[in-house]
């Protein structure tokens, strides 16, 4: 984020419908190290390959398939041209691209070419009996893998890749449960490089859906129509107190389920939603915390779930309708967490909304509705089971002609190039982190470390279901820091989740709770990549902010708690049974919000309130009829002691 960007952010003082025709329209990505920008010949090259990558995908994967090595090849070759086209190896760079970028191109175009020369071979020898130049390809592409995901994403992932390299061969030197056999180098490097490792299940989710949706994120955005949908939040929340805040929630949901990452997502939204915060009176940290949560939480946003639910269901085989059907209560328990706590937030400080005058008028937004047409499409076509593939291009040709009906809309060639260029641009870093996680899946899948990690699960957890849960909780968050919430997940499936499923916890469920704790990381200190990106816009310290969002956040940590004691969240059960558990949940995560922002029925609560709230909260993890009861009698006397307080003090306002 350039400084010329953040003091822009902080005018704070202009109309709200100014702001938003000035708010930019392209999704950023926060990556590791600053994009180039070009001109001339070096903009033309550029973006010649990135529509050309566009439509080779689109084509391939409605018209001619080809084989899956093949095809991963080659949308990581367009991955790996762009990326060291327009990420430089240092902290900054300029227009020109370096000799040394120029020769990892090279190397990538000629990776590519040698398994095009020799796939029917390769199929056989990698990672069995691969040939000395095998191995020598295969270093080159890890090595290429690696450094790309340093450049878009930063040191995290690469370092964590290559801890888990080591271990596959100082292995058979370690003790117990962590002992293996051993791997030549010949071998382990091209088993990496192979279908097992980088080209496996991760990359194969990237080249399929990923980039699909983030191509047609990318039609919205230049169609205007991802615009419509902060018109839209701003015409339903601005207006309330806390106004903006509730907007950044209601639009980073929107915006976030198709971006495949919190922190772009942040950068995308924050832009706009934190210096509006500002203005209704919410401090900087607490507005660009508010942004990270909300943008996190966009991961969860069905029907996409930023193409966490895609690789759900190609990691655990389970339908991708039954995955988004499942995910909808904890999604929406995610948000109303946050809106809770903004909500307390506001009426703490007396804000009021923003004038109705500033606001996108209601009528000119309802005339405007046709523009969520592709949205209702796609799911609609998720929904009743045609392919996603088919669904997400119907929705992308749905956009396109939604855009001609109004002239302000209107995409012409230029626009479907530029859509087409940044969708590519924007796949950059997922790609990169997909890639950098098959290393880490296929080390997981060759070492057998993720089964000796489900019996060293089961042996410290004991009998108590609930300590292996807070311990796998640990563990998915921590191995998820620092990392996209696909890369975070799919490195929780492969260590943590199996732990689960032996613990006798349905798959759904076990990989629900992982990829949950995936998301939760981007808002989790000390790498909390999600408030990190939004406090670059709010100009306030990275980890105070990041200890806001948590703070912000904590709520929505009981959520898989929550399902996995109460199966009805996951819409298992009756429809009675999975009222009362929504209830119950709804009402757990106010209280808790209550608690953390110290505020219970319409005044400050002390600190006795608050314990009682936390205990109330806690008990409605369970959904049972007995915990129920003894909640609402902790929840009786939380009010009562409050009408005391009120009553002794005249009702004069108590500190916290």
């Amino acid at each position: 984020m350039s400084k010329e960007k953040i003091e822009q952010t902080e005018l704070t003082d202009k109309p709200v419908l100014e702001m938003l025709e000035e708010a930019e329209e392209e999704e950023q990505v926060e990556s590791a190290t600053e994009a180039r920008k070009f001109t001339g010949w070096t903009k033309i090259l550029f973006t010649s390959i990135a529509v050309i990558g566009a439509l080779f995908h689109l084509y391939i994967l409605n018209f001619n398939p080809i084989d899956p090595w093949l095809f991963r090849s080659a949308h990581l070759l367009f991955g790996a041209v762009l990326g060291f086209m327009l990420f430089p190896g240092m902290k900054k760079g300029n227009g020109r691209i370096h000799i040394v970028d120029w020769v990892l191109i090279l190397a990538s175009i000629g990776i590519f070419i040698y398994i095009y020369m020799n796939l029917k071979q390769l199929l056989f020898r990698f990672g069995v009996m691969p040939t000395t130049m095998d191995f020598i390809v295969a270093l080159a592409g890890i090595l290429l893998v690696l450094e790309l995901t340093r450049r878009t994403s930063g040191w995290t992932l690469p370092i964590l890749a290559g801890i888990f390299i080591l271990y596959a061969f100082v292995g058979p030197y370690l003790p117990s449960i962590l002992n293996h056999s051993g791997y030549s180098v010949e071998r382990f490097t091209t088993y990496i490089y192979g279908l097992d490792g980088i080209f496996g299940v991760t990359l194969d989710v990237s080249s399929k859906y990923i980039l699909l949706f983030i191509i047609f994120g990318a039609f919205l955005q230049m169609s205007g129509v991802g615009r419509y949908f902060i018109d839209f939040s701003f015409s339903l929340a601005g207006g309330m107190r806390g106004g903006p805040a509730k907007v950044a929630v209601i639009s980073s949901g929107l915006m976030g389920m198709m971006n495949g990452t919190s922190a772009g997502n942040a950068v995308a939204t924050g832009s706009l939603t934190i210096p509006l915060m500002k203005r209704v009176g919410y401090n900087g940290r607490f507005a660009a915390a508010t942004e990270a949560t909300a943008s996190a939480g966009g991961q969860i946003m069905i029907p996409i779930m930023g193409a966490g639910a895609f690789l759900m269901a190609e990691i655990t085989g389970i339908r991708y309708s039954e995955i988004v059907i499942a995910a909808t209560i904890p999604a929406i328990l995610y948000f109303l967490s946050v809106y809770f706590m903004v909500d307390f937030e506001a009426v703490k400080k007396g804000m009021k909304g923003i004038s109705r005058k500033d606001l996108p008028s209601i009528k000119s937004i309802l005339k405007k509705a046709y523009l969520f047409v592709p949205i209702i499409l796609l799911i609609g076509m998720l929904l009743k089971g045609y392919s996603v593939i088919m669904s997400g291009t119907y929705s992308i040709l749905a956009c396109l002609v939604i855009s001609w009906i109004g002239k302000e809309t209107r995409m012409g060639l230029k626009k479907i190039l530029e859509a087409l260029e940044l969708g590519m641009k924007n796949t950059i870093q997922l790609l990169a982190v997909c890639a950098c996680a098959g290393i880490i899946v296929g080390v997981i899948a060759l070492t057998g470390v993720g089964l000796r990690f489900s019996s060293m699960l089961l042996s410290v957890a004991g009998n108590s279901e609930f300590l292996a849960l807070l311990f796998a909780m640990f563990i998915a968050i921590f191995l998820g820091m620092g990392m996209p919430t696909t890369a975070a997940y799919a490195v929780g499936a492969s260590v943590v989740a199996p732990g689960l499923v032996n613990l006798g916890i349905e798959p759904l469920f076990a990989h629900m709770f992982v990829f949950y704790y995936a998301v939760m990381s981007a808002i989790t200190p000390p790498v909390a990549l999600a408030a990190y990106a939004a406090a670059g816009i709010a100009g306030t310290d990275p980890m105070k902010t990041g200890v806001e969002a948590f703070r912000l956040g904590i709520a929505a940590f009981i959520v898989p708690f929550m399902f996995i004691y109460s199966p009805q969240l996951l819409m298992v059960g009756s429809f009675v049974e999975i009222a009362i558990a929504v209830i119950t949940a709804a009402i757990g995560i106010y209280l808790l919000s209550a608690s953390v922002q110290g505020w219970f029925a319409g005044r400050r609560a002390i600190w006795f309130t608050r314990f009682l709230l936390v205990i109330a909260s806690l008990l409605s993890i369970d959904s049972g009829i007995k915990t129920d009861l003894i909640g609402l009698v902790i929840i009786a006397s939380a009010v009562a002691i409050q009408l005391m307080i009120v009553k002794k003090d005249e009702g004069k306002p108590l500190a916290v």
